[in-house]
């Protein structure tokens, strides 16, 4: 999948959490909040400088367009991340191993860049953009 099918999928399935979501959806997913995230915090930055990265006594502020570029990114992101975990043939639920601190994480991220499962699961049938790993075979010696 490329980056701009990976965006447009999540956006066309933003509460879609049946159904299952290849590796490559779901990282490019990942990619594009964070450019998203970064260009935030920069127009923040730039309209009300100062406003980014505000420490206070209640912690971290951020500006309003970080704000709402989160906000407007949450759905999509949570239901690419269940499909992406029922692609490895595992419940959405499986999400709430984070608050484990640290190894929870560790556990989540396993789980996001392991392989999908080959052919249909108990969530459907394999993503339309999923392709069979890549085969590094060498081609034969001759002399």
């Amino acid at each position: 999948m490329t980056f701009g099918g990976a965006v447009r999928s999540g956006f066309d399935n933003y509460a879609n959490f049946s159904g299952r979501s290849s590796r490559s959806a779901y990282w490019w997913w990942a990619l594009f909040n964070w450019v998203a995230g970064i260009v935030a915090m920069a127009l923040d930055s730039m309209l009300r400088p100062g406003s980014v990265s505000m420490e206070t006594a209640y912690g971290t502020h951020y500006g309003v367009i970080s704000g709402i570029v989160s906000l407007a990114l949450l759905l999509p992101s949570l239901a690419v991340l269940v499909r992406r975990l029922h692609d490895t043939d595992r419940s959405g639920w499986w999400f709430w191993i984070v608050v484990i601190p640290i190894i929870g994480w560790l556990v989540l991220l396993f789980f996001l860049i392991s392989a999908g499962t080959p052919g249909p699961n108990r969530f459907g049938p394999p993503p339309r953009d999923s392709s069979p790993e890549p085969r590094y075979d060498l081609p034969p010696v001759t002399r």
